[in-house]
């Protein structure tokens, strides 16, 4: 008997709208961080959006430095949509020691994502992130930009990150 665990799940109609997230992403070329505290920097990323039939997607981010290689920034959580709207909840934990909600709407292929809620652990690194937004935006060629800008106790809300990916087969 298979394991349940390797068997396609069939999608579950709450998230069918984001369907077009599901799969393995790679970036297409670097993508390009900076903020006003730090040096810019040049980064390569891997997404991965999965579903087992629940009405969340499950994700993963793994960034990495394009010279030595070296894994950066991860983060893993949920998507959840609000049933009967195009509400969306963005649930995020960060190697960083930073844990967010994010909610914001889905129009078209386009998912808008605003902080709701952050928590930390007491020894984060400063300056404090305060705020987030991050778009996801499904380009007519079949890739995947992202943008996120965020805000800390010493930044007003900047452009922080941008990235396009291709979905691998």
């Amino acid at each position: 008997m298979a394991c349940p665990f390797h068997q396609p799940a069939k999608l579950n109609e709450a998230i069918s709208p984001l369907d077009w997230l599901l799969g393995n992403w790679e970036s297409v070329e670097p993508g390009e961080g900076s903020f006003p505290s730090l040096k810019p920097f040049r980064y390569t990323e891997a997404l991965h959006f999965t579903q087992v039939g629940q009405p969340i997607i499950n994700f993963m981010f793994n960034a990495s430095d394009v010279e030595t290689k070296k894994p950066l920034h991860r983060e893993c959580g949920f998507i959840r949509m609000q049933t009967g709207t195009n509400r969306v909840a963005f649930i995020v934990a960060q190697n960083s020691g930073l844990v967010e909600v994010e909610e914001g709407e889905l129009v078209g292929k386009q998912l808008s994502l605003h902080t709701h809620a952050l928590a930390r652990t007491s020894f984060a690194k400063e300056p404090h992130v305060k705020e987030v937004s991050r778009v996801f935006q499904l380009r007519p060629d079949g890739t995947l930009e992202q943008t996120v800008s965020m805000s800390t106790d010493k930044q007003p809300m900047t452009q922080h990150l941008h990235i396009t990916y291709s979905r691998l087969p």
